[in-house]
Parts: structure tokens; C-alpha cells; sequence
């Protein structure tokens, strides 16, 4: 019969339109609902051998830039893993209280080997002589661009700022903070060939694959497999190319100024403060994010303010330390917490005790160390393709028939993609980026900043999405803000968690507040 079970009217429920959840379904544990200790210990050891991947990269390249060998940057390394330790604490229990990671950044590169490269420093002919000044160049630096983060969060500005942000502007901003470190991965498809507990396998996928590969790489590493190979395939391959174990000591504690007094010059702060912009928005994508993939509710404009102040803070204590690199939101873990499905913040700071444990005993944290980049690099690809996924999920909040979202969308991740594009090929053919006028801090900030595919992407969405065509009745639902219009206006502080986040199990509106 026509009205009967398995009749047209259940055919109809089929296509029916996927209901819009603002918190994430499916999520096993949210911010505040931490798994049993034992489980908590090793997500949280998950999360460091992610960090640990970054943490050994970005000194890797920048060190020997600066005249330095393997015992500064094992310094160097131990340094920064300590110091992401401190942060991911202090953003953990004051700044956003989400559960994030913070680490080294892939965007201050680029201004810190500018630094290096100086003439007064690169003409000095004591190497040892020249990573010290150099390295107290670039604390300088670091110093002065944590001030820009740190009065642009405490204040309100980033408050009044992404108040504005609309799901629609949120997409490109989001997806291109995963999808903007495409560089870093490379394919690794493991799952179908391990039989075991599923939930098991990708709850705890990190060990897993590292152990595998780690042992596998250091059975061809002794068995003299890379001995004749080129030498960009042994760093990336070989156990113990990286020299840390040797020269890493058993223990020592990194200090305040550990280098000596940081000296300050006003182009290599402005070139790092252009850094600190660029990583300012990244990390405002990845705290959106991190609350997606930890059932959060819309995170209020004053908590992401609120975490970019604690940001800035972590780059002074970058700074301090003299780490050599600027901090931000990890991408990488971001994307580990989708791939557990376990959002917990006691979890991450765990992976916080582990970063400044194996930061002080230096011999075993430069075992970990020695894992080969191309297990982290395949890690990555995984990892970033979920933070990107988060992106693209706040589609579901927008009106994908309008030409003006469509407009929207297709615009800023166009220029995204070809703006970074345009300036990376010209530093090829050209050896300097487009901009390349009499001032050397001038044509740093305009190259790096336009040098971020996140920048250009969230800038360019941002703009269009709060100019164009905002007479329209119709834009505010089209570019879904009316979801988060009751999350603007509320200001929080560290101890009201709870008007942003809820229990794992109500995938439901918040109340008005």
C-alpha cells in the first residue's frame, strides 16, 4: 500500500538534507570528558611524537643557516620542545583552555634566515661567534613581535575583529591552514593492511606506524641500505643522520637567555612582527578547528582574542629562551585529535609533560628524535587533510546556491593558492620576491606576509564577505551567521568554559546567553 512500511513516504525521508550540528557528532571525548589515565597517557605521547616532527624540522634547517653544527642544535631543539611544553600549559589552563597544541612555526623561517643571511652576521668568521649573535638577533626579534600579538589579544582588537567572522569567511581560513602545508606530506595509506581492533588502530595509529617504519629504517640505516645513497635521501631516511644523540647532553635544563642579552634592529622586528600577523590568523583557523574536532560549540570571539594574547606570551618566552622560531597553533596536532576522535584537553597537557620531560633529558628525547622525517612527513598528510576537512565542513552553515558564496569561496581560495604561488616562482627565476625595493624590511614583511596562503585566502574572504552586497537581507543567512550571531557579544574569562563548551552527547543548540 501506498502509505505502508518501506512505501514512498520513508523513500522520501532518504533525501532529506543532512541536519546542520554545531558541535561535531561522533566525538568520543570532548574538552572536559578526559579517558581513563592509561589511555590518556599514551594519546598524550601521540601528541608529542606529532609535535616532535616540527620540532626537529624547523631547527634543522634554520641552525646551520645560523653557523651552528649538531650540538646547537641539539640545544636548540631541547629549547624548543620546552618551551612549546610551557605554552601549550599556559594556552591549555588561560588562553583559549581548548586543546591545543602549541609549537614552532614553519612561518618564521622565512624572516629568521633572513636574520641569518644579514650581512654583519654572515661576514662573521667564527661559526660558534656567529650562531651566538645571530641567534640574539633573531631573540630581539622574536621579542618585539610578541608585543604586536600580545596588544592585539589582551586588548580586545582580534575580539572586535573576528566578531565579524561568518562560517562562510571561516571556510577558506580554516581549510587553507590544513591545506597550506601540503608541502610538508606525502602519501602513506596503512590501514588496510593492519587486521586489528579498528577503534583500537585508530585511536593509537601514531605509534603504530612510527614503531613500524622507525625499526624498519633503522634495520636498512645499520645495514648500510642509504650508504651510497644522495644525500637528501639519508636525512630523510637514515636513524642517525641527525647527529643529536651523540651530541645531546643526558640532562640540561633550557634558561632565560641562555644565548646572552638579546640585541634588537627595527627591520628584523618589523620583518618578524609580519611573521607574527601571518601566524596570528593561522592560529585563529586551527583554534576553530580544535574546537570542532573537541565538540565545542563556536568558540566566542573574546576566547580566540583571549588565545591569541597567551600566543603572544609564547612567543616572548620563544624569545627568552632563544628557540630561533615563533610559535603557533600545531596543525598537525589539530588533526590528530579528528583522527583519535578524542578532543581532550587533560590529554594534551600530558603531551605537554612529555615535551618538557624529554626536553631535559636530552639523550632520551634525541632517541625520539632521530625518527625519520619521512615517517612524520606521511603522518602530516593525514593530520593536515582533516584540519582542512574542518574547513570545509562549515559549508553545511551556508547557502551553497548563492552566487555570492559561491563568488566568495572560489575568489579567495583562487588568489590563496595563487598569490604564494606567483611569489615562490618568482624567488626561483629571480632569486628575491616581486617586492624588491631599497628596503630590506619593507621587502621581508610584503614576501612573507603574501608568501601565506592562509593570509591571502582569510584576508580576501574576510573583506568580501563583510563588503560586498551587505544591504542584502538575505547575506546574513547565506553566509551562515546568523548560527553564530548569539557567541559574539559574549565575553568569557578562563573560569566560564561552559558557555562554549558542552558534553560530548548534546550535538544541540546553546542556549541564548
Amino acid at each position: 500500500m501506498a502509505g505502508g512500511v518501506g512505501g514512498p513516504a520513508s523513500k522520501n525521508d532518504d533525501f532529506q538534507p543532512h541536519p546542520v550540528k554545531e558541535q561535531l557528532p561522533g566525538i568520543d571525548y570532548c574538552i572536559t570528558s578526559p579517558p581513563h589515565w592509561p589511555e590518556a597517557i599514551v594519546l598524550g605521547f601521540q601528541h608529542y611524537l606529532v609535535v616532535l616532527g616540527t620540532t626537529v624540522l624547523i631547527p634543522s634547517i634554520i641552525v646551520p643557516q645560523m653557523g651552528g653544527g649538531n650540538e646547537e642544535k641539539a640545544k636548540v631543539i631541547q629549547s624548543l620542545l620546552f618551551v612549546a611544553g610551557l605554552n601549550t600549559l599556559l594556552q591549555s589552563l588561560f588562553g583559549t583552555r581548548l586543546p591545543t597544541v602549541i609549537g614552532g612555526s614553519c612561518t618564521f623561517v622565512v624572516p629568521t634566515i633572513s636574520i641569518a643571511l644579514a650581512n654583519r652576521y654572515h661576514t662573521i668568521d667564527n661559526p660558534q661567534e656567529r650562531f651566538i649573535r645571530t641567534m640574539r638577533g633573531i631573540q630581539g626579534a622574536l621579542i618585539c613581535a610578541s608585543i604586536f600579538q600580545i596588544v592585539v589579544g589582551f586588548l580586545g582588537f582580534w575580539r572586535n575583529v573576528v566578531r565579524f567572522l561568518s562560517p562562510l569567511s571561516a571556510v577558506p581560513l580554516v581549510t587553507l591552514t590544513g591545506l597550506g602545508l601540503y608541502q610538508l606530506g606525502f602519501p602513506l595509506y596503512l590501514p588496510n593492511m593492519v587486521t586489528a581492533k579498528r577503534v583500537v588502530f585508530d585511536r593509537f595509529v601514531v605509534p603504530f606506524s612510527v614503531a613500524v617504519v622507525w625499526v624498519y629504517a633503522h634495520i636498512l640505516t645499520v645495514a648500510g641500505a642509504y650508504k651510497d645513497r644522495p644525500l637528501q635521501t639519508q636525512i630523510s631516511c637514515r636513524t642517525d643522520h641527525s647527529g643529536l644523540l651523540r651530541t645531546a647532553p643526558w640532562i640540561r635544563v633550557p634558561y632565560p637567555f641562555q644565548w646572552g642579552a638579546p640585541t634588537f634592529e627595527v627591520g628584523e622586528a618589523l620583518a618578524m612582527m609580519a611573521a607574527s600577523f601571518a601566524a596570528l590568523i593561522e592560529s585563529t583557523g586551527t583554534f576553530i578547528a580544535v574546537s570542532r574536532y573537541g565538540s565545542a560549540t563556536p568558540v566566542p570571539p573574546s576566547v580566540l582574542s583571549r588565545g591569541v594574547g597567551w600566543q603572544g606570551i609564547g612567543i616572548l618566552l620563544d624569545g627568552m629562551f632563544g628557540t630561533g622560531n615563533g610559535s603557533t597553533a600545531s596543525v598537525g596536532n589539530a588533526g590528530l585529535l579528528a583522527l583519535t576522535r578524542v578532543g581532550s584537553r587533560r590529554v594534551v597537557q600530558i603531551s605537554a609533560g612529555f615535551m618538557l620531560f624529554f626536553s631535559v633529558l636530552g639523550k632520551f628525547g634525541a632517541l625520539f628524535a632521530s625518527i625519520p622525517m619521512s615517517i612524520v612527513a606521511a603522518l602530516n598528510c593525514i593530520l593536515f587533510s582533516y584540519v582542512a576537512s574542518a574547513g570545509l565542513g562549515f559549508l553545511q552553515f551556508c547557502n551553497l546556491n548563492s552566487f555570492r558564496t559561491k563568488f566568495i569561496l572560489g575568489f579567495s581560495f583562487f588568489m590563496g593558492f595563487s598569490v604564494q604561488q606567483y611569489f615562490n616562482e618568482y624567488v626561483v627565476v629571480s632569486g628575491h620576491g616581486p617586492v624588491n625595493t631599497h628596503s630590506i624590511s619593507f621587502n621581508n614583511i610584503m614576501n612573507v606576509i603574501f608568501s601565506s596562503n592562509v593570509t591571502v585566502a582569510a584576508v580576501v574572504a574576510f573583506f568580501l564577505d563583510c563588503t560586498l552586497g551587505r544591504g542584502d537581507s538575505t547575506v546574513v543567512r547565506d553566509s551562515g551567521s546568523h548560527w553564530w550571531e548569539k557567541f559574539r557579544n559574549f565575553k568569557t574569562d578562563s573560569r566560564s568554559e561552559e558557555f562554549y563548551s558542552l558534553p560530548c552527547n548534546l550535538n544541540k543548540l546553546f542556549p541564548s546567553v
